[in-house]
């Protein structure tokens, strides 16, 4: 978490506060790995800076500049990115969240996991970018520089396509679910929708992903766009520390069929879903429905 359709949603919902906006100051937490561009650099490159555009590579959000720069940002695992307007009890922290009363304010105020701070010219909300546990990255890209980071994603899990997942996967012994999330095959894919798709296509996470027929292939791609989605639609998943930029909750969670349901009766047969660890990853799946 957060995943493609998180981080997509992020996308469509942070836009209105950034694109088109002149960043007046930037203030940041301490250096640490968080920041791939030092925070003082960062600050110096970043402010006075218009905004023209927001897009999104897999996980990875850019915020382009009209000078041709790049701003690439990560949630990581913990990662959010939201106006200062939000209120949610997502953005506090569990202490906080333990001690609420149920009609309290829940304004949220900038504490020591907000790494990033964007204020801008016209004097209106600022966007905070805030992860507990650091896993998030923030990078200043100057016009025309390389990206390892975006160099390395494969096709976009949106775009994928059963012939690609075919091709790719020929010789590889590693499981279906531990191939779906190399994201040098499919970017953007991650534990919760990997686990689904995998249910839709009726293929076990366990399988060989080099035995895996292209029939198969062309259902679990047609599968993972499908439930991306549909999540897409539906705000993404808040599960545990996701949560939209103006502060609302996902609906996707709702609708999950294995993915952190171990025991509970499968929705299609009534079969208790298991999981498993597969490469130091959960998968859920249905012992009947998937083969």
């Amino acid at each position: 978490m957060p995943e493609l359709p998180e981080v997509e949603v992020t996308r469509r919902r942070i836009a209105p506060a950034m694109v088109g906006r002149t960043v007046r100051s930037v203030r940041t937490t301490a250096n640490s790995y968080f920041f791939v561009t030092p925070p003082g650099r960062l600050r110096a490159r970043l402010a006075g800076r218009r905004l023209a555009g927001l897009t999104r590579s897999g996980k990875y959000l850019l915020a382009h500049t009209e000078d041709g720069s790049r701003l690439l940002l990560h949630l990581g695992m913990t990662g959010q990115l939201f106006s200062s307007d939000a209120t949610s009890p997502r953005l506090l922290s569990a202490t906080a969240r333990a001690a609420l009363e149920p009609d309290a304010q829940l304004d949220f105020r900038p504490d020591r996991h907000t790494h990033l701070r964007l204020a801008f010219d016209d004097g209106g909300p600022e966007v905070y970018l805030r992860d507990v546990r650091k896993f998030g990255k923030v990078q200043w890209l100057a016009p025309g520089e390389p990206c390892e980071r975006l160099d390395r994603l494969g096709t976009d899990a949106l775009e994928v396509t059963g012939s690609h997942l075919f091709e790719a996967s020929r010789g590889r012994k590693v499981a279906v679910k531990s191939f779906l999330l190399d994201q040098s095959v499919v970017a953007g894919t991650g534990n919760i929708y990997a686990d689904e798709a995998l249910f839709h296509a009726g293929v076990r996470p366990t399988r060989a992903a080099g035995r895996v027929p292209r029939r198969s292939y062309e259902a679990i791609a047609d599968a993972t766009k499908r439930v991306m989605l549909r999540s897409i639609e539906t705000g993404g998943s808040s599960i545990s520390d996701y949560v939209a930029p103006d502060g609302s909750d996902g609906g996707y969670q709702d609708e999950r069929r294995v993915y952190a349901r171990t025991g509970s009766p499968c929705r299609a047969c009534g079969t208790a879903i298991r999981r498993k660890v597969i490469g130091q990853r959960s998968a859920h799946y249905c012992p009947a429905c998937q083969r």
